[in-house]
């Protein structure tokens, strides 16, 4: 399956909703192409290079596709989208165009049967928590997870981890392990914060 990507310097999350600010003319066709035939783009984490120019040099090769919910003109004339994370993938080749817009030949990864929430009520308290901030207000998010892999996907798409760490938890098939992982985290950032 060949696919457009958007290098960011964030990673996307399937089920979490992303703004985007559109200005450069490959990324404005890219969408325009999108949005005619009701297709998708996806989303990989820059790890060398920028966002803007060039296509970056290095880049995450696991990336979760961007379906486009919504667009609007915004207050200083660019092209404001938002965009829902649909499916994980992973690029098993990639190729740059002559207007620098990355397209990959991508594999959908599978996901694993989701769990019901059993243990998790002080993960799933932190996203009600993290629900009301402004900022994820804003974003329209459902924070309502219904099972392992939607609370999973939440809290790693809003927690304050590294881009690295973020990368990590997308790879995990298990939203068991995601969870366990992101524990690990959490708990690595309290003893951060009171060492």
């Amino acid at each position: 399956m060949s696919l457009a990507l958007f290098p960011l310097n964030t990673v996307l999350f399937p089920g979490c909703t992303l703004d985007l600010q559109i200005f450069e003319a490959r990324y404005l066709d890219m969408i325009s192409r999108c949005m005619k035939k009701g297709e998708s783009f996806g989303v990989v984490c820059i790890l060398d290079g920028s966002e803007v120019g060039v296509a970056p040099d290095g880049y995450a090769l696991i990336g979760c596709e961007a379906l486009i919910r919504d667009f609007k003109q915004q207050d200083n004339g660019l092209l404001g989208i938002r965009v829902e994370g649909g499916r994980r993938f992973r690029v098993r080749d990639a190729g740059v165009q002559k207007d620098q817009l990355l397209v990959a030949e991508v594999q959908w990864l599978e996901e694993l049967p989701d769990q019901a929430l059993e243990e998790d009520a002080d993960l799933l308290a932190l996203l009600q928590a993290l629900a009301e901030h402004p900022m994820v207000a804003s974003l329209d998010m459902d924070a309502h997870a219904d099972g392992q892999q939607a609370l999973g996907n939440q809290l790693a798409y809003l927690l304050p981890f590294t881009e690295a760490d973020k990368i990590d938890l997308l790879q995990l098939d298990d939203p068991q392990q995601r969870l366990d992982a992101i524990q690990m985290l959490l708990d690595e950032l309290q003893g951060e914060l009171f060492t």
